[in-house]
C-alpha cells in the first residue's frame, strides 16, 4: 500500500495496513494546518532515540511487534516505563522526554499523531540516521516544522 502526504488536504486510508507496510524509518503520510500523521517502523533492537518535543503532543499507537516506551519529565528522570504491544496507544504531552525502543524479534510499526505539525509534509526517511540528519538541519526552520525536537 503506497501512501501519499496529499496534506492540508481531506484524506482517508487504511493507516493499520499502511503502518505494517511501512519500511521506512519515517513516512509523512498526511500534514493537516494543526496535526501531522507520521508512520514509523523501529529496527529490532533499535529506538526512536532519547528526545522531547517542546510544543508537541504526540499520540503513538503500536500496529505490529513488542516494545518499551520510556518516559519523563526530563533527560535524566525517566520514570514511566511501559511494555508495549500491537493495540497500544502511548499518549507523550509536549515536553515530555521520550524513547520507544524495540525489545521483539521483528520490526516494530507505529504510527504518531503530532499536534502541531513535527515533520516537513510529505517527508520519508528510511534510516533513523537520515531522519536524525533531517531532523538536525530543518529545526530552525518554523515555516517547515512548527514543533521543534530537542535531542
Amino acid at each position: 500500500m503506497t501512501v501519499k502526504d496529499n496534506g492540508p488536504h481531506p484524506n482517508a486510508f487504511d493507516i493499520k495496513t499502511a503502518t505494517k507496510e511501512n519500511e521506512n524509518s519515517q513516512t509523512a503520510a498526511w500534514t493537516g494546518k494543526h496535526l501531522q500523521v507520521t508512520l514509523m517502523s523501529i529496527s529490532v533492537g533499535e529506538s526512536t532515540g532519547l528526545e522531547a518535543h517542546p510544543h508537541t503532543d504526540q499520540v503513538i499507537r503500536v500496529d505490529a511487534g513488542q516494545g518499551k516506551a520510556v518516559m519523563g519529565p526530563t533527560k535524566d528522570q525517566l520514570d514511566v516505563e511501559h511494555a508495549v504491544s500491537d493495540g497500544w496507544s502511548i499518549q507523550i504531552p509536549a515536553g515530555s522526554w521520550h524513547t520507544i525502543i524495540n525489545t521483539g524479534d521483528t520490526p516494530l510499526r507505529l504510527h504518531t499523531i503530532s499536534a502541531p505539525v513535527d515533520h516537513e509534509p510529505g517527508i520519508a526517511q528510511d534510516t533513523r540516521a537520515s531522519a536524525q540528519e533531517d531532523e538536525s538541519r530543518s529545526v530552525d526552520e518554523p515555516p517547515l516544522r512548527t514543533g521543534q525536537h530537542v535531542i
